[in-house]
């Protein structure tokens, strides 16, 4: 079943200094289960990373309006390193609870101010990543053969699950894989496997998706000029009736002189 896509919410304009919202939603098939990290099967999780214009960041909890602070909850939103904190990142969090949608709370900035259209990008995971920080493979990944050779021994780990293989080559060397428990093995005893050859599933049920928009960052000035331009307008209007009805009146008089 093909995912929905990735959907994000913004204000058009937003003023300087301010606390706008901004709306994601990542919706998934809650019936779909993922390899937990204990190997057994759970229910998504998910995560956001939006990237904002320079300047742009969370907002401080004392700036969050009441109305938007309802919204955000209890999430935790890390900037992706002290040097970009335009960068924010959420999650890993349960999708169950997340499902519908994540609120960013977001300041405008206050001071080095180009009034202009400026492009922001997200980024939404579903599931659990394939690789752990350290550059390490998950249990939701495929494990492939680092040799070529007959596997000699397959040994259940534990009970948890998990598997060891015994993979000899020709020349009569041996060599070790470990399985994690989660992924299903796709080989079987005295099975000849080349280097790089599967040896398990694929477990991965989730996915990343993206999408892009954009924020005009208005200027005070322009407003203010905007709703004078609006009343002159009005007032104009209002003095060219009163000046017609003015006219209609003398006319009507003089035809009755």
């Amino acid at each position: 079943m093909a995912q929905k896509p990735v959907e994000l919410e913004i204000p058009q304009a937003v003023l300087p200094n301010t606390v706008f919202k901004v709306v994601v939603r990542i919706p998934f098939d809650q019936k779909i289960k993922q390899v937990l990290s204990n190997g057994k099967a759970g229910t998504l999780n998910v995560g956001r990373v939006i990237i904002l214009p320079d300047g742009f960041k969370i907002s401080p909890e004392n700036r969050i309006p009441s109305d938007i602070k309802s919204q955000v909850g209890k999430l935790y939103f890390q900037p992706y390193s002290e040097a970009d904190k335009n960068i924010i990142v959420v999650g890993p969090i349960p999708g169950k609870n997340y499902r519908e949608e994540i609120v960013f709370p977001i300041l405008a900035p206050s001071d080095n101010i180009n009034y202009l259209k400026y492009p922001i990008y997200l980024g939404g995971n579903r599931g659990r990543g394939q690789v752990y920080p350290d550059g390490s493979k998950s249990n939701n990944t495929v494990f492939t053969a680092s040799h070529s050779g007959v596997i000699k021994e397959i040994t259940p780990v534990d009970k948890k699950g998990g598997f060891q293989l015994l993979i000899e080559d020709k020349e009569g060397n041996k060599f070790t894989e470990i399985v994690p428990p989660g992924p299903e093995l796709l080989v079987s005893l005295g099975q000849r496997i080349r280097v790089d050859e599967p040896l398990t599933n694929n477990p991965n049920v989730g996915g990343f998706g993206q999408a892009e928009t954009e924020i005009v960052l208005q200027d005070p000035s322009r407003i203010q000029g905007l709703f004078v331009f609006f009343f002159v307008v009005l007032m104009t209007q209002i003095i060219l009736v009163l000046k017609k009805k003015q006219f209609e009146k003398v006319q009507l008089a003089e035809l009755n002189f």
